[in-house]
């Protein structure tokens, strides 16, 4: 597969969708245009950001400042349309997923290409595709979604990282195998969110904490 396509094209999309999550939470607590920027590019960059640290690189969002066109974009589609995100009432969880998606397949990748072994690319694929969300809760002052009870949240990254991984040592990854797998990540979050799919809790008998978001 040609790095160009996957370090960038799916990368920069990633980034919009999960920009447009943190600038929406950034609307939801009446933050300015500014903390909207902010909170969007940390939201979209962070999983790569941390991604490449543990890989001991230059992250490719300041090596490519081509990575900060999707945080701007977000926040002025945001500060736009806001009003039309707000008929959705979970628009952020689904941008969020979007942005799950496209990153826990393409951060797989990038480790691969890197030459680190298909477990631990796997690994820093989910980190990708949670990073940021983590980031972006932590910062607004929110229970992070990856700590939900009530929510898959990282199981959906943990399986589209680990199909990623098999059909790279299989020979089998493609653009378009690439992206079935970043599709039906998407959708398995999406009808997870839609049926409320959770995972055991860590001790049996205990009832999930309520003060969970449930945006």
């Amino acid at each position: 597969m040609e790095s160009d396509v996957w370090a960038l094209v799916p990368d920069l999309f990633g980034t919009f969708f999960f920009a447009v999550s943190g600038c929406l939470l950034a609307a939801q607590r009446g933050f300015d245009i500014i903390g909207s920027l902010l909170l969007g590019t940390l939201t979209g960059v962070g999983g790569g950001v941390l991604r490449d640290a543990i890989l001991g690189r230059v992250p490719t969002a300041f090596a490519e400042p081509v990575y900060f066109i999707p945080p701007v974009a977000a926040a002025l589609v945001v500060f736009f349309l806001l009003h039309a995100f707000q008929r959705f009432r979970r628009a952020l969880l689904v941008f969020d997923a979007g942005g799950l998606a496209l990153f826990c397949t393409t951060g797989t990748i990038i480790a691969l290409q890197a030459g680190v072994n298909p477990v631990s690319a796997a690994v820093l694929g989910v980190t990708t595709g949670v990073g940021g969300g983590l980031m972006r809760d932590v910062v607004a002052n929110r229970v992070p979604q990856l700590f939900n009870p009530r929510d898959l949240y990282a199981v959906p990254a943990m399986l589209g990282a680990a199909a990623t991984a098999v059909l790279w040592t299989l020979g089998l990854l493609n653009f378009w195998t690439g992206f079935a797998v970043a599709a039906v990540v998407f959708a398995f979050r999406v009808v997870g969110l839609r049926f409320r799919w959770h995972v055991p809790l860590a001790a049996s008998g205990v009832e999930p904490h309520k003060g969970h978001n449930d945006s």
